[in-house]
């Protein structure tokens, strides 16, 4: 089991930043590639990024390339996600999710991850 709590989420101006965090329980943080994902109201949830677990790769959705980076300490069993240039399509709540899959550096769809988080809200005033 893997318990994941995200914070870090709130109001922001268009064009400023944030630094979502992840915090995940237990010792086998490194065994999962995590994610994050997005969903907006009345909006399908949809990828956001996603590192390995050796935190040695990553992939980003198109939206959001050039403008957030995920990356992850795994002695502090967190992951995180900066986000810069945040923009009016950016708004949504946050969420991260653990999948078993290490290695794999693609993982689009949410029904790849086994644990998910209680999400975190980011809103961006224009």
């Amino acid at each position: 089991q893997v318990q994941l709590v995200e914070s870090g989420g709130g109001l922001v101006q268009a064009g400023g930043s944030l630094r979502l965090s992840c915090a995940a329980s237990g010792r086998t943080f490194s065994s999962y590639a995590m994610g994050w994902f997005r969903q907006a109201p009345g909006k399908e949830r949809e990828f956001v990024a996603r590192i390995t677990g050796s935190g040695g790769s990553t992939y980003y959705a198109d939206s959001v390339k050039g403008r957030f980076t995920i990356s992850r300490v795994n002695t502090k069993n967190t992951v995180y996600l900066q986000m810069n240039s945040l923009t009016p399509e950016d708004p949504a709540v946050y969420y991260c999710a653990a999948d078993s899959n290490r290695a794999a550096v693609v993982g689009t769809t949410a029904r790849e991850y086994e644990y998910w988080g209680q999400g975190t809200q980011v809103t961006v005033s224009s």
